[in-house]
């Protein structure tokens, strides 16, 4: 079978490598612990547990619209409002499966061939691949250990040409853990409006910020920005709920508008059981989450100075996320046990 070209550039994800050759590992009988996977191991809250079991119960099995119910943009825009100062209407919000849907649908209604996307390394293994997907060039801008693995307003200046459409901000980050500062964030925002390029800020991880961190979105800067900003996020990571498969974007309504054509090709809605659980997720108490967040806290602390104590390895303490990226450099091409 000749496969298209599509298919064959495209690469394997290295998170499930990682995980793959784990497994492999324990199998051949090596103790390995997996940390590849990026998912809290917490149950997804009672709460929002019971909200899908009601709405499986009162029959909410069916269609909805393609970008989500109107019960469920109003709590992601209620939400907007109450933790990031933004306000959004439902035309500029889109429901998708899960947080990687939101960004595929972005990228396939937002960039071509020609086009370039300025990605800060480390970055999330599928922004590259998602970009190239869509015709476009991901360009990789590196940033340094000593400075938390964030780039500078002067970094993302360097990089931008005639051909740049947009840069996309992790923060907090996968997978370093480091959170930029709102006067950082403010810099990038600066550059980005100079220059006339979007930005795709990544909020995942926003309610994981650590040592007293303000968690702010650089959306919220200016009309200006927000107009130039697209927001991602979904309940994933902040509720537990990675099977559930619920993302969200919010940004312009043209491109939301196209976003969802693309998604109507492809998914149409996310699961109805599912909305209905986030719009608790996102309505409801929100206790769970902090107590989550808390305990990420203390792991973060146990890992590193855990990490810090292996001879030859150095790790920086994550501000956000619940990641820690180590430095390895010095136990390259040596062995143990085999």
């Amino acid at each position: 079978m000749k496969l298209s070209k599509r298919a064959l550039n495209i690469k394997e994800s290295p998170t499930m490598a990682v995980t793959a050759k784990a497994k492999a590992m324990k199998q051949r009988g090596f103790d390995i612990i997996d940390f590849g996977v990026g998912e809290p191991d917490f149950d997804t809250p009672d709460n929002i547990k019971e909200a899908g079991i009601k709405a499986i119960k009162d029959g909410f099995t069916k269609y909805t619209a393609v970008g989500g119910t109107d019960e469920l943009k109003d709590a992601i825009i209620e939400k907007f409002k109450r933790d990031n100062d933004l306000a959004y209407a439902r035309n500029e919000i889109l429901v998708s499966c899960g947080g990687k849907h939101s960004i595929f649908n972005l990228c396939m209604a937002m960039f071509e061939q020609g086009d370039e996307v300025l990605i800060p390394a480390p970055y999330w293994v599928s922004y590259p691949e998602m970009v190239a997907l869509a015709g476009a060039e991901p360009i990789i801008i590196p940033s340094r250990e000593d400075r938390d693995f964030k780039i500078t307003a002067g970094d993302l200046n360097e990089y931008i040409s005639p051909a740049t459409k947009a840069v996309i901000i992790n923060s907090p980050s996968n997978p370093t853990g480091s959170a930029y500062t709102a006067d950082e964030l403010k810099l990038i925002a600066d550059v980005a409006l100079k220059k006339g390029i979007f930005i795709i800020s990544d909020e995942i991880y926003e309610k994981l910020c650590y040592d007293n961190h303000p968690f702010v979105s650089i959306a919220s800067f200016s009309e200006d920005v927000k107009k130039q900003t697209i927001v991602l996020n979904g309940v994933s990571k902040t509720y537990a709920m990675t099977g559930w498969r619920i993302g969200y974007a919010a940004g312009p309504k043209e491109l939301i508008k196209a976003m969802t054509d693309i998604q109507s090709q492809s998914t149409s809605n996310p699961a109805s059981i599912s909305q209905k659980a986030s719009v608790e997720a996102l309505n409801g108490p929100q206790d769970a989450v902090a107590k989550m967040a808390e305990e990420f806290d203390k792991r973060r602390k146990i890992i590193v100075e855990g990490l810090n104590n292996i001879k030859g390895v150095k790790s920086i303490l994550p501000k956000g996320a619940f990641y820690v990226f180590p430095n390895i450099r010095r136990l390259l091409n040596k062995r143990f046990n085999g």
